[in-house]
């Protein structure tokens, strides 16, 4: 299958390695442009090009960009796509940490509605709830008992079995997980973001979260299980922004008393990598 990749970062440089290495033709961009992505290119093999380029060489275009950027990419990028292209949106919205406030994401709508706004085209929402190393290396065989599930939520269900095929071709049970609309239960702060469950478990999780009618918010109802992984996941995130302010007050102490080596001799801190 022709795959474009819009976005190398870590979900979109993982997706090229492993779909290259299932025999799909990827072609792959990011923002500076192909020549930056020779080394990707010549790992994989996949053809660095332009973003409209992707756009216009995939029967699956998967955009995977931070959510702040979306509406920096061309307005007519689909322009002359056939509408049988399929377009996937791996996308999370960090508003404090990364992408800044969007009023329409902020009023309850679901994170994939205001891309697929953006875009002009209808997409699929997949690939954004695993880590992209679990996304790299946790790939199993159908049946094999420690199997990951992920969601994949989308309105038109040929191109959302398309998707779904191309999740258990990488190792991992595919979950209906409904309508677009239904998308933000695989959202950051959901029970099934990051969580690593199985496909009884992704089904149960998406049940169990509730959307908060105030901005927005997501959270579970109290289901011991789901809710307790949902909590660890956003605590071991609090806890690497907290050991990271600490490492750079102890260095500016150290700078302030003499200590310190050099004021290019910072610290290495803790720093926040977002799923794209």
């Amino acid at each position: 299958m022709r795959i474009g990749i819009i976005g190398a970062g870590q979900i979109g440089g993982t997706l090229t390695r492993r779909l290259t290495a299932l025999g799909h033709e990827v072609s792959v961009a990011n923002s500076r442009g192909p020549e930056t992505l020779s080394d990707l290119a010549k790992e994989t093999r996949a053809r660095a090009v332009s973003a409209r380029e992707a756009a216009e060489r995939g029967e699956v275009v998967v955009v995977t960009i931070p959510e702040g950027r979306i509406p920096q990419l061309p307005k007519d990028l689909f322009a002359g796509v056939p509408e049988s292209v399929v377009v996937v949106d791996s996308g999370n919205y960090y508003p404090r940490q990364r992408d800044g406030r969007i009023a329409e994401i902020e009023a309850g709508r679901p994170e994939s509605r205001w891309v697929e706004r953006q875009l002009g085209r209808p997409v699929v929402k997949a690939f954004n709830n695993i880590y992209a190393r679990h996304l790299l290396e946790r790939g199993r065989p159908r049946e094999a008992p420690d199997r990951i599930a992920l969601p994949v939520a989308g309105d038109d269900s040929a191109a959302k079995t398309v998707v779904m095929q191309l999740v258990e071709q990488l190792g991992f049970d595919a979950v209906d997980a409904g309508g677009l609309d239904e998308s933000w239960r695989q959202q950051p702060g959901t029970p099934v973001y990051t969580t690593d469950l199985n496909a009884e478990g992704v089904r149960r999780a998406l049940r169990e979260s509730r959307q908060l009618p105030e901005a927005g918010l997501m959270c579970s109802t109290p289901s011991k299980n789901s809710a307790a992984q949902s909590v660890f996941s956003w605590l071991r995130f609090y806890s690497s922004i907290a050991i990271s302010a600490v490492s750079g007050l102890f260095w500016l102490f150290r700078v302030r008393t003499g200590r310190a080596s050099s004021l290019t001799a910072r610290p290495k801190t803790v720093v926040f990598e977002p799923h794209e």
